[in-house]
């Protein structure tokens, strides 16, 4: 493996950065010059770090990983956080990585594979061999891949033969298998069976040549690259769901329940908590739902389904096209997977020309699971800090505050009121008595003569019309629902005019060239606008037909 580094992503020159950040202001400029610490944790537990700036895309971290393992194939491979709300996402790599972490700095991260080779015989380099059996040991450890006993034995003799090397009885005590920490549940009975395997079957047998026997007996396994989504089904009972290269899985404790081949599959989707799949099964329409915990967990659901169909599905990744989650026309969320396929990384695979890189392989004492870090120091790491309330005291503080400064006995206590003194000794002379009692009298027969004006002349749309005004709340809500007809017949007004003219219209204007070409424009002319178009087209003549015929 190459030394640590520390990376910093500066790919433009000096006077061409300083005349690109001109266009910003100056808080942009400075938070574009802060670096951010990223530490990302490896398949043997090792970590390695670097610096990126906050406009680093994270490409940039997968490219920096595989640099230091020496990897060219490096497309199986992915980069996994956990953000605070203990939900686990791929790091996408067209997007910074600040805008994707929502955890405090510094980042940590670990490398893992993505996408599980269907094939390992396929992959050329030993390098990356090495990589698929740390990860599948780790699968092991973690009770992902499930196995029964023999196999069980099996695999863990496997990775004894691969690190420990070939049995030697001045070496080897008779429990040495105990140091290995190898399943979740690890039992007496299967130790001994490990060791009688390590003993008398694999004996010989190099490091890389146990490491291939442990792929090739693995990937046949039914939970062979299934990393579990929980969730329930329809019935309300747990259910695990994953993605493979064959196709959708679906487990019920240790039992597969449901195989829908990518083919079959046609599409996938969410909205909310639930995730659908939607497929052919024995030539009729199958629609499986299930319900997630939480909305992130279901849209991380979702966007695991598109990006493993269009990884073992598609024979090009020019046929990869942007998927909605939902049928509605401008709802939902919108995501393409970006990387190459299957077919491609296999054909790029067999033009590897080098010389294979050296592997460095972790001792036996720095590969065992429970002396690396574990998961849940991991998450503690990522917790957001929680924010300080007011303790109650300073509540009870605050609240006589503003008693004390809004109270009635300090307003009338106030100078500012004297004042009404003086009103009350003017309101008690007789005369001025007499006077304003005059005033009421003029007052209170000139508003009976407009009371009873309005009541002969208003009738019943009078009293309507007030009582619709004593409603505030029905005027808000009327209000409310006019403004939202004016807005969406204004959208209206712009948008169908301009569809109309991207659609049917045969103007060769280069900017309306370039909005034609789109992936997404052309998903919408051919699944919804076509659609639409021919069934209307058919209300039509049929109306004009019982028009005709009648």
């Amino acid at each position: 493996m190459k030394p640590l580094t520390h990376f910093t992503e500066r790919s433009e020159t000096e006077p061409n950065r300083r005349m690109k950040m001109l266009r910003f202001r100056s808080p942009s400029i400075r938070s574009l010059d802060q670096e951010v610490l990223c530490t990302i944790r490896l398949l043997d537990d090792s970590e390695i770090s670097c610096s990126i700036q906050r406009d680093t895309k994270g490409q940039f971290l997968l490219d920096h990983v595989c640099n230091h393992y020496n990897l060219l194939e490096r497309d199986y491979f992915g980069i996994r956080y956990v953000d605070p709300e203990k939900q686990r996402h791929w790091l996408e790599p067209n997007k910074a990585v600040v805008r994707q972490m929502k955890s405090q700095q510094p980042y940590t991260m670990c490398f893992r594979v993505k996408f599980y080779p269907s094939e390992p015989m396929k992959i050329k380099e030993e390098l990356t061999r090495y990589l698929l059996y740390l990860q599948l040991k780790r699968d092991i450890y973690h009770g992902r891949l499930l196995c029964p006993f023999a196999e069980a034995a099996y695999l863990g003799a496997c990775i004894v033969q691969a690190e420990l090397g070939d049995y030697d009885p001045e070496e080897h005590p008779s429990d040495y298998i105990r140091d290995f920490k190898l399943f979740p549940k690890q039992s007496l009975k299967l130790e001994r069976k490990i060791i009688e395997i390590h003993k008398n079957e694999l004996r010989g047998q190099c490091a890389a040549y146990a490491e291939l026997n442990m792929l090739q007996r693995a990937h046949s396994l039914e939970t062979y690259g299934v990393d579990p989504h929980p969730c329930k089904d329809f019935t309300g009972s747990t259910a695990f769901l994953g993605f493979t290269a064959t196709g959708f899985v679906v487990f019920q404790g240790n039992k597969r329940i449901h195989l829908l081949k990518w083919n079959d599959v046609s599409k996938l989707k969410f909205e909310g908590k639930t995730f659908y799949v939607i497929g052919i099964q024995k030539e009729k329409k199958l629609v499986l739902t299930f319900h997630t915990s939480t909305p992130a967990a279901c849209k991380h659901l979702w966007k695991c389904g598109v990006e493993n169909q269009a990884f073992y599905k598609c024979a090009k990744s020019s046929q990869i096209k942007t998927v909605c989650s939902s049928n509605i026309f401008f709802k939902g969320s919108r995501f393409r997977y970006s990387g190459k396929v299957a077919k491609e990384v296999i054909e790029a695979s067999s033009k590897i020309q080098r010389e294979p890189p050296e592997v460095c392989r972790a001792q036996f004492g720095q590969s065992r699971s429970y002396n690396s870090l574990s998961h849940k120091n991991l998450i503690m790491n990522m917790e957001p800090l929680v924010p300080a309330l007011p303790s109650p005291n300073e509540y009870e503080e605050t609240a006589t505050e503003n008693d004390s400064q809004g109270g009635v006995d300090l307003l009338f206590s106030s100078p500012v009121q004297s004042p009404a003194r003086l009103l009350r000794e003017l309101h008690a002379d007789p005369d001025i008595q007499a006077q304003l009692e005059a005033e009421r009298e003029r007052d209170r027969a000139y508003e009976h003569t407009r009371l009873a004006a309005r009541s002969r002349m208003g009738g019943v749309l009078g009293s309507s019309l007030r009582l619709l005004s004593s409603n505030e709340r029905v005027n808000a809500c009327v209000l409310s629902v006019a403004r939202f007809v004016a807005v969406v017949m204004g959208v209206l007004l712009v948008t169908v005019p301009t569809l109309l003219l991207l659609l049917e219209s045969d103007i060769d204007v280069s900017f309306l060239h370039e909005i034609r070409q789109t992936p997404e424009f052309e998903q919408f002319h051919y699944e919804y606008y076509c659609p639409l178009r021919r069934w209307i087209l058919c209300r039509i003549s049929m109306a004009m037909e019982n028009l005709w015929s009648d």
